[in-house]
């Protein structure tokens, strides 16, 4: 493909990103930057919610997997469905109760400031290295396709592709985010739909055939009972589907920022339920595409599979034999989830930061706008650095890499929100940050010494262990509930 006609489609894309926010900044102060003023219909939010929880990571590497791990993915996304019930129904009626901005405020109501500035420190690594990673994938494609071919070095496509985002989201934030994520949710179904459509077409499949043969083919087994040691096995992946669920949506700042847009909780968990179920049936679709892709490569003697699974769809879209259009829906849903991902994971990061962090909610509205709006440029220029440094470092799929770290980084946020919720007992808030850091120190070893004493490897269940940790923990530190006198 060449790099003038991925150009283009990027050029038209970002134009009306910018017209989007345009529109929705109209008369926006910080309110609206960090709240959407609680006014956005819960149907937009929900629609919006499956480009929220689908990034360029998951367009990329979600059909790449398939040719290693078949299905297992949708069932670590079944137990998503699961989390985003115990959200619905056990978080988002607390933090509306509770009229909360920054849902980490929660922690310095129950605990106190250490504990606070803990989580909020926790959600600041977690985002910021999660979007950093699931944007790097993007500039990766874009170097490929455009910068390399034009002799342009990594780290200029890096600072272009983040001062683009940068420049959508500094004067909207979260009500931008949403409307844009609804862009990008209609951008990225109709990308893979029609993808699945052409490329099974010049396979020579018509509806009956296609579905015969993704059926039939080795890659689209599901679930995985056999072998409880492996990362596949079907309990592993939905249990940590529960609870990643929990913590990269219901205690994840950028999430919940959408979901608390919502005009009440009764909406927001009408908003949640329906989010569930149009991302299982979207992954799904992804799935099928990475089966239809694998038998693509298969049924070419020019073609083999790539080293990383990343490259897969990429391969294949941008081949010679492939008709035009399908290189530009390929284009049209990377860009479209990778800038709504990036710019949403900078407008929580943002407001985290300006609110749990540095605490200008003190400040008057003048001086709170300034802060905001250094804070921002601050995370724009945080996250390029970890793209870039991401680039020199990465060996795996990126998807695995952000579970993998999500599980260390999220850890932590679970066991303060889950002993929090289960238990009244107080705790001496001052100790709580080495309780925070100890716990994935303890289990990375944890999952060094199962591998080497009993041959079991630790998957995405890496994430209880650390919450686990955390919670006894904070079982050590806490003091007895003081009795009424």
């Amino acid at each position: 493909m060449k790099p003038s006609i991925v150009i283009i489609v990027i050029a038209a894309y970002f134009l009306l990103l910018i017209a989007i926010s345009y529109v929705a900044g109209r008369r926006a102060g910080s309110s609206t930057f960090f709240g959407g003023e609680r006014r956005t219909p819960w149907p937009i939010v929900a629609f919006a919610m499956i480009g929220a929880s689908i990034s360029g990571v998951t367009f990329v590497s979600v059909p790449g997997m398939v040719a290693a791990n078949g299905y297992a993915y949708l069932q670590m996304i079944l137990g998503f469905v699961v989390g985003y019930a115990l959200i619905a129904f056990a978080l988002i009626p607390m933090f509306y109760r509770r009229n909360l901005i920054s849902i980490y405020t929660y922690l310095q109501q129950r605990f106190g400031d250490s504990t606070y500035r803990s989580g909020a420190w926790f959600f600041f690594f977690s985002k910021m290295l999660g979007a950093g990673v699931r944007f790097f994938v993007v500039c990766v494609v874009l170097q490929e396709l455009v910068f390399g071919p034009l002799g342009i070095p990594f780290s200029f496509n890096v600072i272009v592709t983040i001062a683009l985002i940068w420049l959508y989201t500094a004067r909207s934030g979260v009500k931008a985010v949403i409307w844009t994520d609804t862009l990008k949710s209609f951008c990225l179904i109709m990308s893979v739909v029609l993808c699945i459509y052409f490329i099974a077409r010049g396979m020579g499949h018509d509806t009956g055939s296609l579905a015969s043969a993704v059926g039939g083919h080795q890659t689209s087994r599901i679930f995985f009972f056999d072998d409880p040691m492996s990362g596949n096995y079907f309990w592993k992946q939905f249990i940590a589907g529960v609870f990643l669920a929990v913590a990269m949506t219901g205690l994840d700042q950028d999430m919940m920022q959408r979901t608390l847009a919502c005009g009440d909780y009764r909406q927001a968990r009408k908003n949640l339920i329906v989010a569930s179920m149009m991302q299982l049936i979207v992954v799904a679709l992804f799935l099928v595409l990475g089966t239809l892709l694998v038998m693509y490569v298969e049924s070419r003697h020019d073609l083999a599979m790539p080293q990383k699974s990343d490259n897969l769809f990429a391969l294949v879209a941008t081949h010679s034999d492939m008709p035009l259009i399908v290189g530009i829906l390929f284009i049209l849903g990377l860009i479209s989830a990778a800038y709504s991902a990036a710019g949403s994971a900078l407008t929580s990061l943002t407001t985290s930061f300006t609110i749990d962090i540095l605490d200008a909610t003190r400040y008057p509205d003048r001086k709170l706008n300034r802060a905001r709006r250094i804070t921002h440029l601050a995370m724009s220029t945080c996250m390029g650095a970890i793209i870039i440094c991401f680039y020199y470092i990465s060996d795996s799929d990126a998807i695995s890499a952000v579970y993998t770290l999500a599980s260390y980084t999220y850890g932590p946020i679970l066991g303060l929100f889950t002993f929090g919720m289960m238990s009244r007992r107080p705790v001496r808030d001052r100790l709580v940050p080495i309780a925070c850091i100890a716990a994935p120190i303890l289990a990375w070893a944890t999952t060094r010494l199962l591998a080497s004493t009993v041959g079991y490897h630790t998957g995405f269940e890496l994430l209880l262990i650390n919450a686990a940790y955390t919670v006894i923990g904070l079982i050590i530190l806490s003091k007895p509930c003081q009795q009424p006198n």
